[in-house]
């Protein structure tokens, strides 16, 4: 299984950009990246991961994610026209703190995107608004496109069936402050979670002692270091238990950790649940 931290290029002179892709049994990663996301599924079906929630997708599923949230869309069914697709907007991640956004009359949609820290899933009828609005916001150039873009929040708003996915967000106090020190750290901890996360290295690339490290870090992210390195291992074992046979033991190695009892008690923390009964959910 592959772990990446992805970056998305939004060109220059831009705000956002919304693209229509397919997506491709089989070819899935768990990945993370700076930028809001707004994944509207067209076509296909299977699993969705947020965080730390492992859960079914169909086609229609909507999902707003905020910034550095481990996550990926499983292809298991294709749809009727065997393209399995879906249309998704990243945002810059500082567009809330732009000086369009700081105006009276964009306060909730300000609102909506600090709530979607931890994955924010839209369900029901009206999402079907939302879904024609974004297929022809991809047919769109211009101001005309940022009206649309405008529209869509304005849809958005309207659902009042919503879920949130995954855990508490570990988004940024002051977001629009010191995200480039943070992503560096993130980027750290997903090239290393499977062969070994340091204190001193992560540390190191923000030019800080590990105690000084320790502490910036809690500040900027509301939760430890090591707090956030446990979360990301345990969404890991949580998509191997869900889709592998792998023996519980091997899986704990696998996601980072060399003590079975420490795994076992760090995943029933997190999840709520032993990993053998998690399993079971599944089968």
């Amino acid at each position: 299984m592959e772990i990446i931290y992805e970056k998305i290029f939004v060109p220059h002179k831009h705000s956002f950009i919304t693209r229509k892709l397919e997506m491709s049994p089989n070819s899935h990663k768990i990945h993370s990246h700076k930028n809001f996301e707004l994944n509207y599924i067209t076509s296909g079906s299977g699993k969705r991961i947020i965080g730390n929630s492992i859960s079914s997708y169909t086609e229609g599923d909507l999902v707003l994610l905020g910034p550095n949230i481990p996550h990926c869309w499983d292809v298991l069914e294709i749809g009727e026209d065997n393209t399995p697709g879906c249309i998704v907007t990243h945002f810059y991640e500082n567009i809330i703190s732009s000086d369009f956004f700081n105006i009276p009359e964009l306060e909730e949609v300000v609102t909506l995107l600090k709530n979607a820290g931890n994955g924010i899933w839209f369900k029901g009828k009206k999402t079907e608004k939302v879904g024609i609005a974004l297929k022809r916001l991809v047919t769109l150039k211009g101001l005309e496109r940022y009206i649309e873009l405008l529209k869509v929040f304005n849809l958005l708003l309207q659902v009042e069936e919503r879920e949130n996915l995954a855990l508490p967000s570990s988004m940024p106090n002051s977001y629009d402050k010191d995200h480039v020190q943070i992503h560096k750290i993130y980027e750290y901890v997903f090239k290393n979670i499977q062969t070994g996360i340091k204190l001193k290295e992560a540390s190191s690339l923000v030019f800080m002692e590990p105690g000084s490290f320790c502490r910036y870090f809690k500040k900027k992210t509301n939760q430890t270091f090591m707090d956030y390195v446990k979360i990301v291992r345990i969404g890991i074992a949580a998509k191997l238990l869900a889709e592998t046979d792998k023996q519980i033991t091997q899986i704990c190695y696998e996601c980072g950790y060399n003590n079975l009892a420490n795994f076992n008690h760090y995943f029933k923390v997190i999840m709520k649940k032993t990993p053998s009964e998690y399993r079971k959910d599944f089968e």
